[in-house]
């Protein structure tokens, strides 16, 4: 009787399992036809994860996930990540501290009474009330001799924790930040914290003329590594053997509502954007070009895609291309 019962369970497991296998190959299946979509022209590498597991992978056009690339304003979602390693650490109080005692070197002769209200969750927001200087303004900010004090001179044209104004100035401030209260220049401790994240590695990055890594641009990673900081995310900020490297209760910050943003109607946190696609919440990460880092929770799912930098990816379409190639994914995973 126990050996016909056995016999049974195993008829019925074989075809689930095998049903669960074919689904799996789908979705490499999919990635290797995205090269002829005209639409994905700038598509460098795809890189799928479900469970912790690389499901499938591709590079495009002679690229390959393992070569290092630009990954441009996803950088953004790194320095918040310091940030809150920072907070856990003690070297800073709270997204509600204020900037201007940290940054006191660097204030305007006659500052404006308003910097005094900035906090370390307004700059991670994007609502610092401070000028934009991203965009058409990003030239003359990275040409001044002092990326800092340029940056704490703008005008207001907002209100702290008023309206998104995305600027990249924002998280450099925060390395600037970071540099002071961790005593180390910000790769060094990305380095550090984020070290025993397998496969997680920081290239060339950009510095300012006083030797600051720039805060949320200009940094080298390949989309494995991407990944691989993506993994730590989904995982509640532990890597795969258990070690907590960012708080838990960071994360859940980091992707709470604080924003919208004015140019795509996203959500935005600490550092993530937030949206619906393919009928899963999911947040992500997002450098311009197309360089994206999406997290399904409710899938257990992380995919990396990265472009070339041929152009703003959300005023040309591209962008949204990649949300529905997710979409897409989504929709073949969610079939097993």
């Amino acid at each position: 009787m126990i050996k016909r019962l056995a016999f049974l369970l195993l008829l019925l497991l074989v075809p689930i399992a095998a049903a669960a296998q074919q689904a799996a190959g789908s979705v490499p299946v999919l990635l290797d036809s995205l090269g002829s979509r005209d639409e994905l022209k700038p598509l460098k590498t795809v890189v799928v994860a479900r469970d912790g597991r690389v499901v499938a992978e591709h590079g495009y056009r002679g690229h390959k996930p393992s070569e290092s690339t630009n990954i441009k304003s996803a950088s953004k979602s790194i320095i918040s990540a310091l940030v809150g390693i920072a907070i856990g650490k003690g070297l800073l109080e709270g997204p509600d501290q204020k900037i201007a005692p940290i940054l006191k070197a660097d204030l305007p002769v006659r500052p404006d009474p308003r910097l005094n209200e900035i906090t370390v969750g307004n700059l991670l927001s994007m609502q610092a009330g401070l000028d934009r200087l991203s965009g058409a303004n990003y030239g003359r900010w990275v040409s001044s001799r002092n990326w800092v004090r340029f940056a704490l001179a703008q005008p207001f044209t907002g209100q702290p924790g008023g309206e998104m104004l995305y600027s990249t100035a924002s998280t450099h401030l925060l390395s600037a930040i970071l540099t002071k209260v961790g005593g180390k220049s910000t790769l060094a401790l990305a380095r550090e914290w984020l070290g025993p994240v397998e496969g997680f590695r920081i290239g060339a990055w950009e510095r300012d003329p006083q030797g600051i890594y720039l805060g949320g641009n200009q940094m080298a990673m390949s989309a494995r590594s991407l990944l691989a900081f993506g993994e730590l995310y989904r995982n509640g900020g532990r890597t795969a053997d258990g070690k907590q490297v960012v708080p838990a209760d960071w994360v859940a910050q980091s992707w709470q509502y604080r924003t919208n943003s004015r140019f795509s109607g996203d959500e935005y946190g600490y550092g993530w954007f937030t949206r619906q696609i393919g009928g899963e919440q999911v947040h992500f990460a997002w450098g311009y070009g197309g360089q994206m880092l999406y997290i399904v929770p409710s899938l257990n799912l992380t995919v990396v895609m990265t472009s070339e930098e041929s152009g703003p990816s959300a005023r040309n379409g591209y962008r949204d291309s990649l949300h529905g190639l997710l979409a897409d994914i989504i929709g073949t995973v969610r079939a097993t």
